[in-house]
């Protein structure tokens, strides 16, 4: 071996000494959280990056590890502080000193936690999104719905498998009104980071039936808020605001709003409070409808009973003066009912008179009729037999015309005058444009045919 060289042992050891001697303080360290993994023994060990603000590149990393008996310490009091559990995708502010060894190379051993910074950041970054969500004007757009008087038609956002979705699911159709869902369920990642194009998707999907559908609820059940991350998104908040049905969110926490319950119609605690509020709102419109039907029926008697008594009053003034009408109108009748008797009689007796004159002049003029129809019935046997020979001696003279018609235009005629036939596969050649070199043709003559090549 060289004496100039190194082993690699060697080398290690000495950067190990030179980083220590030079960084023997502890360091408070932003960085975010990249990939978390807890050990049997009780150990954490952590991969630590820093991204660009632009370009979200990566810029820096290196590993860290929180020793069992200080991770005991920090995870339960990082959570009492946030409400979330140390995990991928946080940023944290971390006390921590510099470690080397010959085997493992460069770490980070952490000592100490500040859990306000994490929830800073987080806080910053939502309010960022709202910011932005605010500047365009849409952060608003969906609070400024209608939701129909009675939402039956529900298109759900959820996992399949989650219990917040069978206990909405539950909550509606076991209502004790008797009222009817039609529930539509369109499936979705809800945590993790395919969460947002996962619900995007969603929400397209369900556009294709904007018509269909009286409102979207998202729904997810109870989870830390660390679990909840993922509804703190720009691009899930961006297509809920626009979204052309009225979303109401039931993500299941109650102490802080994500930015999805900020910018969707409506914000429930969880999926049941979700299902309430519909069936409040069916409830609410049923009973409106009972309190307008009690009204109509109470007015309608009120004003039966006022037309009652009013006719009663009206009966009781009327009925003298009715009765004494109807016997003055009684006497005229039977009056005009004399009159009438004798006038009809004196009617029908003429009209007899002159149906009997009718009768006889009818009769004597239907005799005179039928003599001269006799007369012109024996004259139509000779007519007839004029006729008929008249058209036969007609029908003769056409048959003989034809008949020498016939004979001037018969091809054996035509023949036996010097004219001749030519033929082409048995067809009569009428025009020289029928014929080409080689053909063979027939000519036809009164006595006898010969063929003949076309050259």
């Amino acid at each position: 071996m060289n004496e100039s060289s190194l082993s690699l042992f060697q080398l290690n050891s000495m950067i190990k000494k030179k980083v220590h001697e030079a960084f023997a303080e502890t360091y408070w360290v932003v960085a975010e959280i990249s990939e978390i993994r807890e050990v049997r023994n009780g150990h954490c060990y952590l991969e630590l990056i820093e991204k660009d603000e632009k370009t979200e590149q990566i810029i820096a990393k290196c590993r860290a590890n929180i020793w069992a008996y200080t991770y005991r310490m920090l995870k339960p009091y990082f959570f009492q502080a946030t409400g979330q559990n140390l995990t991928s995708g946080i940023k944290v502010l971390l006390r921590a000193s510099i470690d080397f060894q010959e085997v493992y190379g460069f770490s980070l051993n952490i000592r100490d936690i500040d859990p306000n910074y994490t929830l800073g950041d987080m806080a910053q970054k939502k309010q960022a999104i709202l910011n932005k969500l605010s500047e365009e004007g849409v952060i608003d757009m969906n609070k400024e719905l209608e939701v129909p008087l009675v939402p039956q038609k529900i298109a759900v956002i959820s996992s399949p498998t989650a219990a917040g979705y069978e206990d909405f699911c539950n909550q509606l159709n076991n209502n004790s009104f008797g009222y009817k869902f039609y529930i539509k369920l369109f499936s979705a990642i809800m945590q993790g980071e395919q969460t947002e194009a996962s619900v995007t998707a969603a929400l397209d999907r369900i556009y294709e039936y904007e018509d269909f559908f009286d409102l979207v609820v998202i729904i997810r059940g109870g989870g830390s808020t660390s679990d909840l991350m993922c509804f703190d998104n720009y691009w899930i908040a961006y297509n809920i605001a626009q979204f052309p049905l009225p979303v109401f969110s039931g993500i299941g926490h109650e102490r802080d709003e994500t930015v999805v319950d900020y910018v969707a119609h409506t914000r429930l605690k969880t999926p049941t409070a979700v299902a309430e509020h519909i069936l409040e709102l069916v409830s609410s419109f049923d009973d409106q409808l009972h309190f307008l039907k009690d009204n109509v029926v109470s007015s309608t008697r009120e004003i039966l009973s006022g037309y009652k008594l009013l006719f009663e009053r009206s009966s009781n003034r009327f009925k003298p003066l009715v009765n004494n009408s109807i016997i003055h109108r009684k006497s005229e009748l039977n009056r005009f009912a004399h009159k009438l008797s004798s006038l009809s009689n004196t009617y029908i007796n003429s009209k007899l008179t002159h149906i009997s004159l009718v009768s006889e002049k009818i009769k004597s003029g239907s005799l005179g009729k039928i003599a001269r129809e006799r007369i012109e019935l024996k004259q139509i046997p000779h007519q007839l037999s004029s006729d008929l020979k008249l058209f036969l001696s007609g029908k003769k003279s056409q048959l003989n015309l034809m008949e020498k018609t016939n004979k001037l235009v018969d091809p054996h005629n035509i023949l036996s005058k010097g004219y001749s036939i030519t033929y082409i596969n048995g067809k009569a050649v009428k025009d020289s444009s029928m014929l080409k070199k080689g053909d063979t043709i027939t000519t036809q003559f009164n006595t006898g045919s010969i063929d003949s090549t076309v050259n």
